[in-house]
């Protein structure tokens, strides 16, 4: 999950400098394809075994329609707020994965993570208001990615022991793909709505290419966690994400969240903090 937080951050700083000049959708596209190209040869080669039954399909299907809907609310805002910003207001996804760990899969949440996420929410809010004052609407575009990425985290958790990493981000891959690449053509013809595609420079293909690699090898690493650990004690790790997309906001766009919005984030850290050392230290009780 520490991987995940280094590496979903610099993809997302990467859909953020694309999205200057390319289409939403083009990107997801590229990222979606680029993942599926990638790792059908390693399924092959690894004889990965494939999810057959209608019930595992059903529910890989529905997370890859979650995963592209978090992804185009997530390039989306970035288009209008600072990465660090859009990131920390898309963090009451933890605290929403609590709660539908509980409801869900019958997972032990205790007050004191409830009331931690709770404060952790409230920072959140903090991080919003300036942004909603600048941007307006538009700063809601994180939440949409809180709703959308929860649910997606809680179908992975159901079907994570079930199914291989690798063999599971391939047929999103596919799926996806098999979505997207039909409105692609259809609006690059002029039948659909949106901005037609545009062809990328060589630097822009290249990043391109990192996007893709980059989310593929991220959520392979979230989805690898999932298998060993409840979304409870994995949900506050994420917040890990926050100081790290800071720090790639300012390397690379020279953004730096202001003073509320930096105290919210600060809030924000300090919750998720507490939580994973509250993990820590009811598992060295339960040992």
């Amino acid at each position: 999950m520490t991987g995940f937080c280094v590496l979903a951050p610099l993809g997302d700083s990467i859909a953020k400098f694309l999205g200057q000049t390319q289409p939403m959708l083009q990107l997801l596209v590229a990222r979606f394809l680029i993942q599926a190209l990638l790792l059908a040869p390693l399924v092959v080669v690894s004889r990965v075994p494939l999810p057959r039954s209608p019930r595992l399909l059903r529910l890989i299907a529905l997370r890859t329609v979650l995963h592209i809907a978090g992804i185009g609310a997530m390039f989306t805002g970035l288009r209008f707020l600072p990465l660090a910003d859009a990131i920390a207001i898309a963090f009451v996804m933890p605290f929403l994965m609590l709660a539908l760990g509980r409801l869900f899969l019958n997972e032990q949440v205790g007050l004191h993570r409830l009331s931690a996420c709770a404060v952790g929410f409230a920072g959140t809010l903090m991080v919003i208001r300036p942004n909603f004052a600048d941007v307006g609407l538009a700063a809601l575009w994180p939440l949409g990615v809180a709703v959308t990425f929860a649910l997606f985290m809680l179908v992975t958790r159901m079907i994570a022991k079930e199914t291989d990493p690798v063999g599971l981000q391939m047929l999103s891959g596919v799926i996806a793909s098999a979505l997207l690449v039909p409105l692609l053509v259809l609006t690059g013809a002029g039948l659909l709505p949106g901005a037609a595609p545009h062809m990328p420079d060589p630097a822009g293909w290249a990043l391109i290419l990192l996007l893709g690699a980059l989310g593929t090898a991220a959520h392979l690493l979230m989805t690898w966690s999932l298998r060993f650990a409840p979304g409870a004690t994995l949900a506050p790790m994420q917040y890990l994400e926050i100081p790290i997309a800071t720090l790639y906001g300012w390397w690379i766009f020279r953004d730096f969240p202001d003073g509320m919005a930096l105290a919210g984030i600060a809030v924000t850290v300090a919750a998720g903090l507490y939580v994973i050392l509250r993990e820590r230290r009811l598992h060295r009780s339960a040992r």
